[in-house]
């Protein structure tokens, strides 16, 4: 039986991990900046565009929900990309059963920059690279893309550390995997990451 080629394969999953905007829930770092409610309003901001980005994709979309119910995240971004609950546990707990389903790419949605050509750029590379990597400056990723399940990539990861980039890239030439690296672009998470985007610190207050 002919195997199917690369580029011949499936179009990957993608996946948006989202909390329900709920003040004093979410985006905490920033709350000494724009109070709880103005941290919710820019989550609620980013995982809306980008929720918008990934649909114009034209490949299937989930976002991976936590904090609400299917019928809340529904009324709030649509019926357009599928609800699937996080589940319990820690991050690796609630990666792993997502990144099983690849050919994947997981988002977060934190990254203001991201546009279409990052999500386009990350969809063509799974056509030749075994993983695609959205670096983040602060040393993590805003989106990692496999071709196949990898869960050694997931497993005791120092999360949310500046070592989760250098770990992951360790881990991949120990198995002599060269992945795809895309522009390196910013989380906004702290109040000094603000500085950068003006008009969205001025949006949660609106």
């Amino acid at each position: 039986m002919v195997q199917p080629t690369r580029s011949e394969m499936t179009a990957p999953l993608l996946v948006l991990f989202a909390r329900y905007p709920v003040a004093g829930e979410c985006k905490t770092r920033l709350i000494p900046a724009v109070g709880e409610q103005g941290a919710a309003n820019i989550h609620r901001i980013l995982a809306e565009r980008t929720t918008a980005l990934l649909l114009d994709s034209q490949c299937r979309v989930t976002v991976a929900t936590t904090g609400a119910s299917h019928n809340d995240f529904a009324n709030w971004l649509g019926d357009r990309p599928m609800l699937v609950e996080q589940g319990q546990g820690d991050l690796t707990d609630r990666l792993l059963p997502f990144a099983a389903q690849a050919p994947v790419i997981l988002f977060g949605a934190d990254t203001p920059d991201l546009a279409r050509h990052h999500v386009e750029a990350a969809i063509a590379g799974l056509r030749d690279h075994d993983v695609v990597i959205g670096p983040a400056e602060d040393g993590g990723y805003y989106l990692i893309g496999l071709a196949h399940p990898m869960p050694q990539l997931f497993t005791a990861m120092p999360w949310s550390t500046d070592q989760v980039l250098p770990e992951t890239l360790r881990r991949l030439d120990q198995d002599g995997i060269a992945p795809l690296l895309l522009e390196t672009l910013s989380d906004c998470d702290r109040p000094e990451d603000l500085a950068r985007w003006p008009q969205l610190a001025e949006l949660a207050q609106a």
